[in-house]
């Protein structure tokens, strides 16, 4: 990148989602610029979130940021699903969809997510690509505004705050879902927390004080941020408290909140048989158990861990770590942003999204196989054997004991049924309208989903095909 080249425009046509008054470059003159590149998908990009708030509350005199949306998948295309994705992730800049690419291209970027730095006269000061970097961009932020203050070029307003916010629901964006013979667990991510309700809906107890945050301490006053995979283990709910990088432990009996694994903060790690109280994770978006071991998705890692409950240590279970689609020994084979988890057996099953695959892990062995996709880019709406099958993003997974294995195929909208044994891939048939669903649970003849976008949860009889909207806390 040549240094201090005039930062290219962006385009009258370009979409902003969330803006009826689309900036200009030229028209942010004084301010330090921020742009950053993304994909909603990515858990990379959705890492970079926090730094961008930091980068807002710090510098909100000097600074304005600004989202260029770069979708890797079909879906991502359609500005709607871009809005809700924005809201999801409560994000209050304007955003673009830079759907065919041509301010990546005329930035150069390379690589989701990254950052660039516009200076105070409209020139591009500098890029910084991937997540991890917050103290080099704060430093560069912070001498860019003092170079422009001492040339009295610097202009200290305030920017606005932007928001098209979502209608207002008694859910908002709910994840992952756990169910048993009489009670419905829900992750209703977007107040950030976890309910328990009776199948008809009703709310038994709110856990979580709907603010996000990381607080230990009891059902009112501990906070979750955007709460994922739900599994119980004797007397407890263990859940994936995605925005704090950590798994926390809900205490059926008295409702008491305590953290279990992870440090609060976004890590890197390869613990073998170490205390998971001190061990750092990136981003767990699901979970499940198998006797006393406790399995977690960590997307952020691309990998698969395992806790055991009972001993209280924490190994990697499956993944190398490098974001992938190979199969083999469990440390060696490569996932790709595990997002969902079942247990068929002595089997994991996997919703591996950034592959668009659903993998197993063998137990036994420890092998990992891939049961549908075939890499990292090859994606589309397929069913069919396993060859042919394509899937688009799937974020959760149901298994049947008598081996059909049911998938959120999140941004085709639809649910897929996977036949373990023949490998054959079809549609669930339903009268609903699904809108990117995130969450699945079975019981007997019933399945449950979390119809994300849509703020709802629905049940389907899988035995007459009849489907009901469950009005969770709607009394």
């Amino acid at each position: 990148m040549s240094a201090h080249r005039p930062a290219p425009e962006f385009p009258d046509d370009l979409e902003w989602v969330n803006s009826s008054d689309p900036p200009r470059i030229a028209d942010l003159r004084g301010r330090v610029v921020l742009l950053w590149f993304w994909s909603y998908d990515a858990v990379n990009c959705w890492n970079l979130i926090p730094d961008l708030r930091h980068f807002e509350v710090k510098y909100h005199d000097g600074l304005s940021v600004l989202g260029i949306h770069c979708p890797k998948y079909p879906r991502q295309r359609d500005n709607g699903a871009l809005l809700r994705a924005v809201n999801r992730h409560r994000l209050r800049h304007a955003i673009a969809n830079d759907a065919d690419f041509r301010l990546w291209r005329s930035y150069g970027i390379e690589a989701w997510p990254t950052v660039a730095l516009i200076d105070v006269e409209g020139r591009l000061a500098a890029l910084f690509a991937g997540e991890g970097r917050r103290n080099e961009i704060d430093a560069r932020i912070a001498q860019l505004l003092d170079e422009a203050a001492l040339q009295d070029l610097r202009v200290y307003e305030p920017a606005a705050p932007v928001l098209r916010p979502e209608p207002r629901h008694a859910l908002a964006f709910p994840g992952k879902l756990l169910a048993d013979e009489s009670r419905l667990y829900v992750s209703d991510s977007g107040h950030h927390r976890v309910l328990e309700c009776t199948h008809d809906g009703r709310v038994l107890r709110c856990f979580g004080s709907g603010h996000a945050d990381y607080v230990d301490g009891d059902l009112a006053h501990a906070c979750f941020d955007s709460p994922q995979g739900l599994a119980c283990w004797r007397n407890a709910l263990y859940v994936a408290d995605s925005g704090n990088h950590c798994v926390r432990r809900i205490d059926l009996g008295n409702g008491d909140i305590t953290i279990v694994l992870g440090t609060g903060r976004a890590a890197r790690s390869r613990p073998d048989q170490a205390d998971p109280q001190t061990t750092a994770l990136n981003t767990p978006l699901d979970l499940c158990v198998l006797g006393n071991d406790l399995y977690i998705a960590v997307a952020g890692q691309h990998q698969i861990w395992r806790l055991d409950l009972a001993t209280s240590r924490v190994c990697v279970q499956a993944g190398s770590g490098e974001l992938g689609l190979l199969d083999g020994a469990a440390t060696e084979a490569s996932l790709a942003q595990p997002s969902g988890l079942a247990v068929l057996g002595r089997q994991l099953v996997v919703a591996d999204a950034a592959a668009s695959a659903v993998r197993w892990i063998n137990l036994n062995d420890g092998r990992v196989e891939t049961a549908v996709g075939s890499g990292l880019y090859d994606f589309g709406d397929a069913t069919g054997m396993r060859d042919e099958a394509r899937l688009q993003n799937p974020l959760a997974v149901a298994a049947d004991p008598r081996g059909t294995i049911y998938v959120a195929d999140s941004y085709n909208n639809s649910i897929k049924l996977l036949n373990r044994k023949s490998g054959e891939v079809r549609a669930l048939r339903m009268q609903h309208h699904l809108n990117e669903p995130q969450g699945l649970a079975l019981t007997k003849n019933f399945l449950w989903i979390a119809n994300t976008n849509l703020h709802e949860i629905v049940c389907i009889d899988l035995t007459g095909g009849a489907v009901r909207r469950v009005p969770v806390d709607e009394t």
